[in-house]
């Protein structure tokens, strides 16, 4: 990680290299591959900026037929900043070396709203601190137009690199660290204590964060209020299997704003976390609890509180939910338009009945691997759901192409069909396909294609 440029330059300009043909640091709106490599991991290196043109008289002297100035240096500054904005960071980094002119507009701050970083092999603290140091070049040891930092499945970002984002990142209000298991709850603490306006989380895949809080000075400075300071709005913590009921009361208590919140395989959250939750987060919008092996009816009770603000919900795999659970949710969740209840054994025809009684706008719904629900069931859906787009049935012993007829005779704008595993007949998938012509259907029958 030694490089000379380093240590001697004051006013350096990084420059991003990329193992071969890796897909690693872009700005949103694409990738590009470089082919330059250091001892086999990726680092950030500095560079300085490239003078205007060469004025030594001989080279003056050698050149008869001046060259014409290239069309693209007649555009004016504006519009060059508008066609470096579709670029990769990585290709910005490089357009700064072209000549003085590109270097001052290629770190234009108006470009710098997004970083993005992806990789293993990327060497990510070192990466954010030399990007993050050239953006406070005009406003010391502030980013005042980053907003969003993603930095997905960079397995070697530690707190450091975090700590990076919190110190110089204010106006941050997007991160992205998924599946960054080397990260832990300080580092976490101190973004979200020291980036007020930070309202997307995702954490996914973090097996150290346990909870979301203030770091211990924040609480004290924003006290007595300082359970309200926390703007997120969206968080994700799939796989994070540390995470308990206890967390999860913290996170609620602190992050009463969320509207979004994603909890697969969080395994040991129970229903008591869910009563917690309810208490403080009263706008959650979307929920899963998904793989939540011990949420029961007792949490769907908790979840029905939300009322018609849930639209969606995503239980999948919960097998201790019951038709008394979608009861409860059905009753008083009238505007839900996805449920994802797959794997969820205990359901049946009652329960789907229930659902598209009192849920009509429904218009995503999965109950695979669902063995108690029958045609009865599906004919309660077509009846009452003519909105649905999607309906996953995959893995049902007691379906047959009688019930499929009867929801594709009815739900003209069904989408997208799963089928597979399913004792249907070929003569029924044609049906669907006659009649729901949008329709991609999912199946295994070979006979039909």
């Amino acid at each position: 990680d030694s490089d000379l440029s380093m240590r001697t330059l004051s006013t350096p300009s990084p420059a991003l290299i990329f193992p071969q043909n890796s897909h690693s640091f872009q700005n949103g709106r694409g990738s590009s591959t470089s082919s330059s490599s250091v001892t086999g991991e990726t680092v950030a290196m500095v560079h300085s900026p490239p003078p205007t043109r060469l004025t030594h008289p001989l080279i003056r002297l050698a050149s008869k037929h001046p060259k014409e100035q290239a069309h693209v240096d007649r555009l004016p500054d504006h519009a060059m900043i508008h066609v470096f904005s579709f670029l990769p960071t990585n290709q910005l980094c490089r357009c700064a070396r072209v000549c003085r002119r590109w270097y001052n507009l290629a770190w234009d701050p108006r470009l710098w709203r997004t970083i993005r970083l992806t990789g293993e092999t990327i060497n990510v603290d070192r990466a954010l601190k030399v990007l993050t140091r050239r953006l406070c070049q005009d406003t010391p040891n502030v980013c005042l137009m980053l907003e969003t930092v993603v930095v997905s499945g960079c397995r070697r970002l530690t707190d450091r690199g975090l700590y990076t984002i919190a110190q110089c990142c204010p106006e941050l209000r997007r991160l992205e660290v998924s599946g960054c298991y080397n990260i832990s709850n300080e580092a976490v603490f101190d973004v979200v204590s020291l980036c007020p306006n930070l309202e997307h989380l995702d954490v996914s895949g973090c097996s150290k964060v346990t909870c979301i809080s203030l770091t211990r000075e924040a609480s004290i400075k924003l006290s007595p209020l300082h359970g309200k300071q926390i703007s997120i709005r969206y968080l994700d913590m799939t796989d994070c299997f540390v995470l308990e009921d206890e967390g999860l009361h913290t996170i609620a208590a602190h992050c009463t704003q969320l509207t979004h919140l994603y909890l697969r395989r969080c395994v040991r959250i129970t229903d008591e976390g869910l009563r917690y939750l309810m208490i403080y987060c009263t706008s959650i919008k979307e929920l899963s609890v998904s793989d939540c092996r011990f949420v029961s009816d007792f949490g769907m009770r908790e979840v029905a509180k939300l009322e018609s603000r849930l639209r969606y919900l995503s239980i999948a795999h919960c097998g201790r939910i019951t038709d008394v659970g979608i009861r409860y949710i059905a009753k008083y969740c009238s505007k839900l338009r996805y449920l994802n209840a797959r794997g969820c054994e205990g359901i049946t025809d009652h329960g789907v009945e229930y659902l598209a009684k009192n849920c009509t706008k429904l218009k995503s719904l999965d109950i695979g691997k669902c063995p108690l629900v029958s045609d009865a069931g599906l004919e309660f859906l077509a009846l009452n759901c003519f909105n649905l787009k999607r309906l996953s049935l995959k893995s049902c012993e007691s379906i047959t192409g009688q019930g499929l007829q009867i929801v594709a005779a009815n739900c003209f704008d069904l989408q997208m069909l799963n089928v597979q595993d399913c004792d249907v007949s070929v003569d029924a998938l044609r049906f669907v396909k006659r009649h729901c012509k949008r329709c991609i259907i999912e199946h295994t029958n070979p006979a039909f294609f």
